[in-house]
C-alpha cells in the first residue's frame, strides 16, 4: 500500500479483512518488501510530487513494468494513466494505456454513490461504487479490458498487471474489487 497520502487506512482495513498482511510503502526499502501495490485515492498531484520527493518514481515504474500487480483508485488511476486531461503537466507514472480526465464529475459536493456491475464475464458482481471528485476514463487502448461501466462511462479497467477504478470500493463493506486485485498476484508470490 503506497502510504504517502490519501485513503490508506480504508484500503488497509479492506485488505486486512481479506486476510492480507499490509506493508505501508513510504520508502524504496518498503517497496522492496511488497509483491503488489495499491495507489489509493487522494490528491493525484500531491501523491505524484511525494513519489518524486521520496525517490520512488523510477523503482515504481520498473517494478510495475516487470509485472508487479498495481491497483490505482481515483487519484491512483490518474497516476497510472498514460494520458491525463486537466493538469497535464502534473507528475504521473504514465504506465497504463488509458486517457483519464481529472475531477470529471465535479467538486466534492457533487460526490455520489451508485450500484454497478464489476468484473469479467461470467463472474460479474453488483457492488456499490462511491465517487468523490472522481475522474472519468475517456478512452482505453486495445489491450485494456473494461471491467465496469456506469452508462457509457468506463469506471474500471485492467491492462495486464494494472487495475484502475475511478470509484472508491474501500469506502464500502464489499471486498469484491480488492479480492479481484489480490487474485492478480501470481500464486507463487503469495505469502
Amino acid at each position: 500500500m503506497l502510504a504517502l497520502q490519501g485513503g490508506v487506512i480504508e484500503h488497509q482495513s479492506a485488505l486486512e479483512k481479506c486476510g492480507v498482511q499490509v506493508v505501508l510503502v513510504k520508502t524504496k526499502d518498503d517497496l522492496k518488501k511488497v509483491q503488489a501495490l495499491i495507489i489509493p485515492g487522494g490528491e493525484s498531484t500531491t501523491i505524484g510530487k511525494l513519489i518524486r520527493w521520496y525517490g520512488l518514481e523510477e523503482d515504481l515504474k520498473r517494478r510495475i513494468k516487470e509485472g508487479m500487480p498495481v491497483y490505482g483508485t481515483c487519484a491512483g488511476a490518474i497516476l497510472l494513466a498514460k494520458n491525463v486531461i486537466g493538469r497535464e503537466k502534473a507528475p504521473h507514472l504514465a504506465l497504463m494505456d488509458v486517457t483519464i480526465e481529472r475531477n470529471s464529475y465535479g467538486r466534492q459536493l457533487d460526490s455520489f454513490e451508485s450500484q454497478i456491475e464489476f468484473g469479467e464475464m461470467p463472474a460479474k458482481h453488483k457492488i456499490p461504487a462511491v465517487f468523490i471528485r472522481a475522474p472519468k476514463i475517456r478512452s482505453v487502448g486495445n489491450k485494456v479490458i473494461v471491467l465496469a461501466q456506469m452508462g457509457k462511462e468506463i469506471i474500471a479497467a485492467r491492462e495486464n498487471n494494472k487495475l484502475v477504478t475511478t470509484f472508491h470500493p474501500e469506502l464500502t463493506d464489499k471486498l469484491i474489487v480488492h479480492r479481484y486485485f489480490l487474485d492478480m498476484i501470481p500464486k507463487s508470490l503469495r505469502a
